[in-house]
């Protein structure tokens, strides 16, 4: 089973922390926090897309090479993500058939790839970005809010989805989010991330009924209506 060890992530902006982290990645991973809390800060670093004058630590292990092949992305806006001149055909970089094997895993069929983005649903073009991460052979799948988006049946689909993914490629998952009830149900961990500091974490189903940190409860108290789902 792949793994990943982040034993130091320090980042700082002149002279102050922005993140400072230790976690580690072992299965299906949220990494939940209100907005400005570090967590996008955190996959940027993962992805090497932060400027190396503002990462003073960076100490990782894996059991697999971290790299452009083995990571894969879905950003939190689909709409921004693909070039809207180019039909989606043009948007892969694989063989014909592992886009029409991708393609399958996401639930589209092959005549999206002669469309251009503006022809597809919100929907239909979240899939088209999962479809892209998977047509490499990805082993840490990184997603940054997927669903924000997105309309509420779109996003039902669209975690409905990642779970069955996650379960069937067997692959590490980092859920960046601040919306708890999105991961429930995919996350078998939950790291809760406060201004850049892991406050609390361990398995998503204690977190979520038996936590002891008011940041948490906050934000748990914020997410659900529904309150049996902790009972």
């Amino acid at each position: 089973m792949f793994n990943i060890d982040i034993k130091k992530l320090l980042i700082k902006s002149q002279d102050k922390e922005l993140v400072n982290i230790s976690f580690k990645i072992s299965n299906s991973t949220a990494l939940i926090g209100q907005s400005g809390s570090g967590k996008s800060l955190t996959l940027k670093a993962l992805l090497n897309l932060l400027p190396n004058s503002l990462i003073c630590e960076k100490e990782i292990k894996s059991n697999f090479v971290l790299d452009f092949n083995t990571i894969g992305f879905i950003p939190q806006n689909p709409f921004t993500s693909l070039s809207p001149m180019t039909k989606i055909n043009k948007q892969f970089f694989c063989s014909d058939k592992k886009k029409k094997e991708v393609l399958k895993l996401v639930d589209l069929d092959t005549w999206v790839l002669e469309k251009y983005p503006s022809q597809l649903s919100g929907g239909q073009i979240q899939r088209v970005i999962i479809a892209i991460a998977l047509s490499k052979e990805i082993k840490l799948l990184l997603l940054d809010e997927p669903t924000t988006a997105l309309d509420i049946e779109n996003r039902d689909n669209i975690i409905g989805l990642i779970k069955n993914l996650i379960e069937d490629l067997k692959i590490l998952v980092l859920f960046v989010t601040h919306d708890i009830d999105s991961v429930k149900d995919i996350c078998k961990d939950m790291i809760i991330i406060k201004d850049g500091i892991v406050i609390e974490q361990g398995n998503t189903e204690e977190i979520l009924s038996k936590s002891k940190q008011s940041y948490t409860k906050t934000l748990i108290n914020s997410t659900f209506k529904n309150k049996d789902f902790r009972k």
